[in-house]
């Protein structure tokens, strides 16, 4: 099982860790700061830097799977393809398991995806439609909505614009899975739903006195909207008849 760091404190650069696994699906520590890729944000990439100072350099995170392709509590750090044969061959490999390192994540990378995965929250609140669809990367984000109506690049852009500039705080909450119960409309996805059954299902609410957004998410966020910086509307798609596809993109 992999404590996972990020949930608690997006801005988490890097963490001292013990090496618990080296399997085929890639490293896995105690804990990390790397985000699996899940909820349609991708996962994390950085190092693991080892006690010799040396380092190995981590091309996409992964939550761990068991033999019947049920995801584990385990997060897997993957390296490129070959390092990764040298790790799993004892007599090649630099790293054994017990071994402390330093992992560390691509912050550039992550702030993009924070910033873009926030902006994402904002134009749930401005088209109040359900999503079929959404993708979180580097470098751009895009929801898919389920509806008809033609929608306005221009005025999106706008109004992603005001809601940044209000600098309007976003925080990490829970609710539980009663209480989700009693308010279903907060899941507004409805190709992704909350884990339950842990007790607690992690939220992610924009606003303070008044409420933006409020929504199950496990995903990384900026603190405050105003952290998202410009972002505009490059693409609106008709993906199908009843699927309008936005896409996401930083100002130049």
């Amino acid at each position: 099982m992999t404590q996972d760091l990020f949930r608690t404190d997006a801005y988490l650069l890097d963490t001292t860790a013990t090496v618990t696994a080296i399997t085929s699906q890639g490293i896995v520590l105690d804990r990390t700061v790397f985000y699996p890729l899940g909820g349609g944000q991708a996962g994390d990439t950085g190092v693991l830097v080892l006690a010799d100072g040396t380092d190995i350099t981590i091309v996409d995170t992964r939550k761990g799977k068991a033999e019947d392709g049920s995801f584990t509590q385990d997060i897997c750090h993957l390296p490129s393809p070959d390092v990764l044969e040298q790790l799993l061959t004892p007599e090649q490999s630099k790293l054994a398991v017990g071994d402390t390192v330093t992992a560390r994540i691509d912050w550039a990378r992550r702030h993009r995806m924070m910033r873009f995965h926030t902006a994402t929250h904002l134009l749930c609140h401005i088209v109040p439609q359900l999503v079929n669809g959404c993708s979180i990367t580097p470098d751009y984000a895009r929801l898919d909505f389920n509806m008809t109506d033609a929608l306005d690049k221009e005025a999106l852009t706008a109004a992603i614009a005001t809601l940044v500039s209000a600098a309007h705080p976003v925080t990490v909450g829970a609710i539980t899975d009663a209480e989700l119960d009693a308010n279903p409309a907060l899941v507004k996805s409805m190709s992704v739903q909350p884990p339950r059954g842990s007790g607690q299902i992690r939220t992610i609410r924009i606003g303070d006195e008044t409420l933006i957004d409020l929504q199950p998410c496990g995903g990384t966020h900026v603190a405050n909207t105003a952290e998202i910086g410009p972002v505009i509307v490059t693409k609106i798609e008709k993906k199908s008849a009843s699927t309008r596809r936005v896409v996401l993109g930083f100002a130049p």
